[in-house]
């Protein structure tokens, strides 16, 4: 009888024995396709030998030095690398372990930087709704992920939300996509202008939407309407690229398709490729230094910032994804990935929008393709996809609530980058079944 609290108390997991390229294996010798790496994580896949002997290598140096006392080698080299990549303006690195703790110091150094600048009136973040920014009270009331935020309301600060940029559901018929960007984007400085210029301290967003709507891009020109607006109310503009960065999207970070460069950024899943659990958030030089020349200390902190060890292994993720050139990859195995579920399900009945970018692709379904009328959410659709999936060798990420926290499904694919074409039509064969085996008749 085990004792591990899981996610689901009703449900009973296979064991994951061993690991091989983008394949898991469980006790029995079945083995899965990784095809949404976890949750967008696995980039490596799951038996990289650089990763792994970097992990050994450190672990027999200094498993873990607290940074309230030492630095280390990694974290360092890790910091001048992210940098060395990071769009021109990102200058300083703090290293956290995942994805809801890299947003929960976004939003806190966000706030402390208008202190120090004297600006206590600015308490306001604006995001989006059916986005996801994290589980932590902070980062889970900022996202608008209403099916996660529904039963912690009481205890989440206030925020406020817009439309998303979501195509394939909010463009008007005959307006082109530039218009309807530009639409979608006023409503930011609408909801500035409310609430007051001066008060509003950031808007968070991701560049291109993960779990919960299912990899929607932006259209062009969307977020260089955001900057300028940020920009023009002295609004923090923060990226949560959690998911949809370090190379997914096709390059290493997601915003540099959108020609934009935030003033924090936060990155993780990717960037430690599931061998170590490791965050960062990048700020500007602007954030950094006015907080270095003011009070001189980030009032902020977890245990295992900047964990040796774990950033041993980001370091070497890192190195596989830009001087071996694995990230390289993404595009042009990404653009034939899509290509063959366009090919696939272009026409299925059931198959509304099939998009996103780089190796981070979503279909989403519908009852009628005409109408784009989704299926009762009582069926449970997204949850039986993910089975049936499952039990035909595929870990895809279906979700429910596509549209507005209740309605809407889809099934996100994020797998490997080192996934060769062979895998392509596996994708889409055991995606098919799984499709067949769960849609109504």
């Amino acid at each position: 009888m085990s004792k591990i609290f899981p996610r689901h108390c009703l449900k009973s997991l296979p064991v994951a024995t061993h690991g091989e390229g983008p394949f898991l294996y469980d006790q029995t010798g079945k083995s899965y396709f990784d095809g949404s790496g976890g949750a967008a994580v696995s980039c490596l896949g799951h038996s990289d030998l650089k990763v792994k002997d970097a992990i050994k290598a450190q672990v027999d140096a200094v498993a873990f030095a607290h940074t309230g006392f030492l630095t280390s080698e990694p974290a360092e080299q890790l910091a001048e690398m992210l940098v060395q990549y990071a769009p021109d303006g990102l200058d300083r690195v703090y290293l956290v372990s995942g994805g809801s703790e890299a947003m929960e110091s976004a939003l806190k150094l966000a706030r402390q930087y208008a202190l120090e600048r004297d600006e206590p009136q600015r308490r306001h973040v604006i995001a989006r709704r059916q986005s996801y920014h994290g589980n932590t009270l902070g980062a889970l009331a900022t996202g608008g992920n209403m099916w996660r935020r529904e039963p912690f309301a009481p205890m989440l600060m206030q925020a406020h939300h817009i439309a998303p940029c979501y195509a394939y559901r909010g463009q008007y018929e005959g307006e082109s996509a530039f218009d309807y960007g530009q639409r979608v984007a006023q409503e930011l400085e609408d909801k500035i202008q409310d609430l007051g210029a001066g008060n509003v301290l950031a808007f968070v967003a991701e560049p291109v939407v993960g779990a919960t709507a299912g990899a929607v891009p932006p259209v062009e020109g969307y977020f260089k309407r955001v900057r300028q607006i940020c920009d023009q109310y002295g609004v923090l503009l923060i990226l949560d690229e959690v998911m949809c960065g370090m190379g997914r999207t096709g390059t290493l970070f997601a915003c540099e398709q959108d020609n934009i460069v935030p003033d924090i950024c936060a990155i993780a899943k990717g960037l430690g490729a599931g061998y170590q659990p490791i965050g960062a958030m990048l700020c500007s030089s602007e954030i950094y230094e006015t907080i270095r020349d003011g009070s001189g200390f980030f009032q902020h902190g977890h245990t295992y910032n900047g964990h040796p060890t774990a950033a041993a292994a980001a370091l070497a993720v890192l190195t596989r994804l830009t001087e071996d050139g694995v990230g390289a990859r993404v595009a042009p195995m990404g653009a034939q990935l899509k290509s063959a579920l366009s090919d696939r399900f272009g026409a299925h009945p059931h198959v509304g929008d099939i998009r996103g970018r780089g190796l981070f692709l979503g279909l989403e379904l519908v009852a009628d393709r005409d109408t784009k009328t989704s299926f009762d959410p009582a069926l449970g659709l997204a949850a039986k996809i993910k089975a049936a999936a499952f039990d035909a060798g595929l870990i895809c990420y279906p979700m429910g609530g596509t549209i507005d926290g209740k309605t809407g499904a889809h099934v996100l694919l994020a797998p490997p980058f080192i996934m060769e074409e062979p895998h392509i039509e596996l994708i889409c064969d055991r995606l098919q079944t799984a499709l067949e085996a769960s849609l109504p008749r």
